[in-house]
C-alpha cells in the first residue's frame, strides 16, 4: 500500500463492529437505494431499446435493423461511463465519496426524466435520435461515476472481513432496478393497449424516476462521509493526481479489475437485454411472457448477490467469483440448447439459472476491484475498472448478440462469444490479488487517533 501511514503499535486488531453501526446502515440502505434508482433509468432505456425505440426513434422497414440502431444508443450509455469514471473517480478521492455520489444521481434523474419528455422522429425528425444520444451520454457519465463511490460507501464503513457482503449493497442495485423498470413495463403493458404503449405509456416509466431520484437523494444528503476518507482526509493523504498515480503504480491491480468484469456484464447483457429480442421477435414470445421471466430472475437476485458476496467473505474470493465464470459461460450453451417456442417454464427457469451464475461473479465483485487498490486511489481506479470494463463488456455485448445471430442465423455464436467473455474475466482474477484487510484497519485507527486527540485537546482547553 503506497504512502499509507502506520501505526506505531504495528498491524492492526481486527475490530469488533464497525465504528459506526448506525452509519454502516444508512450506507448499505444509500448504496443500494442509490445504485437501485439508476439502474431503474439504465433498464428502462434498455428494456424500450428493445421494445419501443426502434419504432419511435428510429423508423426502418426492417424491424431488426431498427433493433440494431437503437441498441447502438444503449452503447452510447456505455462509452460515456468513462468520462464520468475519470472526473469523478478522482473527485472521490479528492473531495470525498458523499458528494460525488450526489451529484451522479442528480445527472442520471435529469438525463432521464428529459427522455420521457423527448419528441419522438415523427414529430422532430433526426433531432429525435440525435438528442436521445446526447441524454443517454449523460446518463453514461453519471453511472460512471456512481458505481466506484457507492460500492466505497457501504464498504468502507463496514468490517472489512466481510467486505464481500457490505459492499453488495451496490451490486443489488442492477437487479432491484431491472425488477422495478420491467416491473412498471409489464404493468403498463397489462393496462394499455398497443397502440397507446407504444405513444405514451413508455414514457410513464421513464417520467417516474424523478419521484425515485428524489428520495435517493434524501438518503445521501443525511449520510456522512465514510471513515476511511475521513481519516485519509484528516491527515492529508488525498492524491493530488489519482488517475496518474493508478496507472504508474497501480497498472497491474487496473488491468486485473477491468479484465474481471468482462464476463458479468456480458453475461448479465445477454439474460436481461438481449433475450427481450431473442424470446419475442426469434421465438415467438409475447413480451409479457419475456419481461415476466427477466423479473422472476431479478428478484432471485436480490438474495444471491448478497449470499455469493457473503460466501466469498468464507472461502476465497476468486474461487467463488471463477466458478460462476465457468457456470456462466456452459450454463449459456445449455439454455440455448434447451429452450424453444410455446414454453415459458423454461424461459424462466433458464434466464433464473443465468442470472443465478451471474451472481456468484457480481455479488463478489464489488469487493474484489475494491481489494485490488490502497485505499487512498479506491475511488479512482475502481471506477476507471467499472467503466473501461462496460466498454468491452456490457456496452457492445447487445449489439454483438444482435449481429452475430442476423448474420450465422443462430445462437453458437452467441454462446461463444459468452465464453470467450468468462475466459477474459479468468484472466484477470489470476492477476488480481486477495483481500487485504490490514490497509482499512490502519487508517480507522489513525482516525480514532485523530478523534482521541481532538478530545484531549478540548479537554486540556477546558481545564
Amino acid at each position: 500500500m503506497a504512502n499509507v501511514p502506520v501505526p506505531a503499535s504495528g498491524a492492526a486488531p481486527r475490530p469488533d463492529k464497525p465504528i459506526h453501526p448506525k452509519g454502516l446502515y444508512k450506507a448499505f440502505a444509500a448504496s443500494l437505494t442509490g445504485t437501485a434508482l439508476e439502474w431503474y433509468d439504465f433498464a428502462v432505456y434498455s428494456a424500450a431499446a428493445a421494445v419501443v425505440f426502434p419504432i419511435v426513434f428510429f423508423p426502418s422497414s426492417d424491424p431488426l435493423t431498427g433493433t440494431i440502431l437503437a441498441f447502438s444508443t444503449y452503447a452510447v450509455g456505455y462509452v460515456s461511463r468513462p468520462v464520468g469514471g475519470i472526473i469523478f473517480g478522482r473527485l472521490g478521492d479528492r473531495i470525498g465519496r458523499k458528494k460525488v455520489l450526489v451529484t451522479t444521481l442528480m445527472i442520471i434523474g435529469v438525463a432521464t426524466v428529459l427522455i420521457g419528455v423527448l419528441p419522438g422522429y415523427g414529430s422532430i425528425g433526426i433531432a429525435a435520435p440525435i438528442i436521445l444520444v446526447l441524454l443517454r451520454f449523460a446518463q453514461g457519465v453519471g453511472v460512471g461515476g456512481e458505481w466506484g463511490g457507492a460500492v466505497l460507501l457501504s464498504s468502507e464503513y463496514g468490517d472489512p472481513h466481510r467486505r464481500g457482503f457490505w459492499a453488495s449493497a451496490a451490486q443489488v442495485g442492477p437487479p432491484a432496478g431491472n425488477l422495478m423498470a420491467n416491473g412498471a413495463l409489464a404493468v403498463l403493458t397489462l393496462v394499455l393497449t398497443e397502440e397507446q404503449f407504444i405513444s405514451f405509456g413508455w414514457r410513464i416509466a421513464f417520467l417516474v424516476s424523478a419521484l425515485l431520484v428524489g428520495f435517493g437523494l434524501w438518503i445521501r444528503l443525511k449520510l456522512e462521509d465514510t471513515p476511511i476518507f475521513k481519516a485519509i482526509e484528516a491527515h492529508g493523504e488525498q492524491p493530488s493526481a489519482p488517475v496518474r498515480e493508478v496507472f504508474n503504480k497501480e497498472l497491474r491491480p487496473l488491468i486485473a479489475a477491468i479484465l474481471c468484469r468482462v464476463g458479468p456484464d456480458v453475461l448479465y447483457a445477454l439474460f436481461t437485454v438481449f433475450t427481450l429480442t431473442y424470446g419475442i421477435q426469434v421465438l415467438g414470445y409475447e413480451r409479457n411472457e419475456v419481461l415476466t421471466a427477466v423479473l422472476i430472475g431479478s428478484a432471485f437476485q436480490l438474495f444471491m448477490i448478497p449470499l455469493a458476496g457473503a460466501v466469498s467473505d468464507r472461502f476465497n474470493r476468486r474461487l467463488v467469483y471463477g466458478a460462476g465464470a465457468v457456470v456462466g459461460a456452459v450454463w449459456t450453451f445449455v439454455f440455448f440448447g434447451i429452450l424453444g417456442g410455446d414454453n415459458p417454464p423454461m424461459l424462466i427457469a433458464g434466464i433464473v439459472l443465468g442470472l443465478m451464475a451471474h451472481s456468484f461473479m457480481y455479488g463478489p465483485q464489488a469487493a474484489f476491484i475494491v481489494e485490488q487498490f490502497s485505499p487512498r486511489l479506491r475511488s479512482t481506479g475502481s471506477s476507471l475498472a467499472y467503466t473501461f470494463a462496460g466498454v468491452i463488456g456490457g456496452a457492445i455485448a447487445p449489439l454483438m448478440f444482435t449481429l452475430l445471430l442476423s448474420q450465422f442465423g443462430t445462437w453458437i455464436p452467441v454462446a461463444i462469444y459468452v465464453a470467450v467473455a468468462a475466459a477474459v474475466t479468468a484472466v484477470g482474477l489470476a492477476l488480481g490479488r486477495n483481500s487485504n484487510t490490514v490497509e482499512d484497519e490502519d487508517y480507522r485507527l489513525l482516525l480514532e487517533g485523530s478523534a482521541a486527540a481532538r478530545q484531549q485537546t478540548a479537554i486540556g482547553v477546558a481545564n
